[in-house]
């Protein structure tokens, strides 16, 4: 019988016990956990992986101390600037967007790309008059403000530095913070289909428009039925270069190399060797997962018809 599975993500970097608050360790576990439950009871309804990963997403995105959709950090002009992708590894059909403001969830807009665009990227102004014409969910500028985020801004604005995200520190802690926020979702469905989305707000003060590695196909996000799906959180640039995602399915497919075998091998040697730091998960058409991160922590999850259940933060 087929294995229904979804594994999920929000972000990884420098996460610590000690840095986090009992309530906000609550709060992380909590939205992890409902997250992994809408996102599982598409699939336990017989509902496809790409729907799994989007519905998933979507609550990650709607949380806010998540740094996607509501929770997205400030750009250097002081707005949020976001990026999504959603692909189908049962016809290898993707969506993606970048550089999108007021747009409720980004990932919703990435599959209205992907189904009804005839693209695959879409960006910027474009990207938000495409979201108008297809009805999808804008929010004012005030859905968007948290004030740790606001404030986190406010503190290295003046300057070229830019933070990775979430912290709750003065401005030298912001500074060596590196916390990488970005959420995911990769999913396995009752028919073996597999599908990977990837939602994210970027960094603090990121400016001239920059794109990380989460709405690159094959970079941040990609699925494959005849391999894995995947979603990247980390320092994107260094994803970009190593083109992440895809190479774990280039591993699988070339080397015969297993979903956690070929996912450590471009975690932990590959990322490691070229100073990138972060993590993935992955899933393959058996329902097979794979967490594995770099870094001291990742938040994440997974849910499987075999009884796994389990939402984590640290090593």
């Amino acid at each position: 019988m087929q294995k229904l599975t979804l594994v999920i993500h929000g972000g990884a970097g420098t996460i610590v016990k000690e840095d986090i608050t009992p309530e906000l360790e609550k709060a992380y576990l909590n939205g992890l956990t409902d997250a992994l439950n809408a996102g599982f009871a598409v699939l336990e309804e017989g509902g496809s992986a790409v729907n799994a990963v989007k519905a998933a997403t979507v609550v990650l995105e709607d949380n806010i101390i998540f740094n996607a959709g509501r929770g997205s950090v400030f750009t250097k002009k002081g707005v949020q600037e976001m990026d999504a992708a959603i692909m189908d590894g049962e016809n290898l059909e993707a969506g993606a967007v970048a550089g999108v403001r007021s747009v409720r969830n980004p990932i919703e807009l990435a599959m209205e790309v992907m189904r009804n665009s005839n693209h695959v990227f879409l960006s910027g102004k474009g990207a938000n008059d495409f979201a108008i014409k297809q009805g999808v969910k804008l929010e004012p500028d005030e859905y968007f403000f948290s004030q740790f985020r606001y404030d986190q801004w406010k503190a290295i604005r003046d300057s070229d530095n830019y933070s990775l995200d979430h912290t709750h520190q003065g401005i030298e802690e912001l500074l060596r913070d590196k916390k990488f926020g970005t959420v995911g979702a990769v999913a396995c469905d009752v028919n073996g289909n597999i599908a990977a989305a990837t939602s994210t707000g970027g960094m603090t003060n990121k400016k001239y428009g920059r794109i990380g590695d989460s709405p690159m196909i094959g970079s941040g996000t990609y699925a494959n039925n005849e391999t894995c799906a995947i979603s990247c959180t980390g320092h994107g640039e260094v994803f970009i270069r190593a083109v992440a995602a895809h190479r774990v399915s280039a591993l699988m497919e070339h080397k015969n190399m297993s979903i956690l075998d070929a996912c450590n091998e471009v975690v932990l040697k590959k990322l490691v060797e070229m100073k990138g730091e972060g993590g993935l998960i992955g899933v393959d058409n058996q329902g097979n997962a794979a967490l594995v991160f770099n870094s001291a922590g990742m938040y994440r999850g997974v849910k499987s018809s075999d009884g796994t259940n389990e939402v984590a933060i640290y090593k």
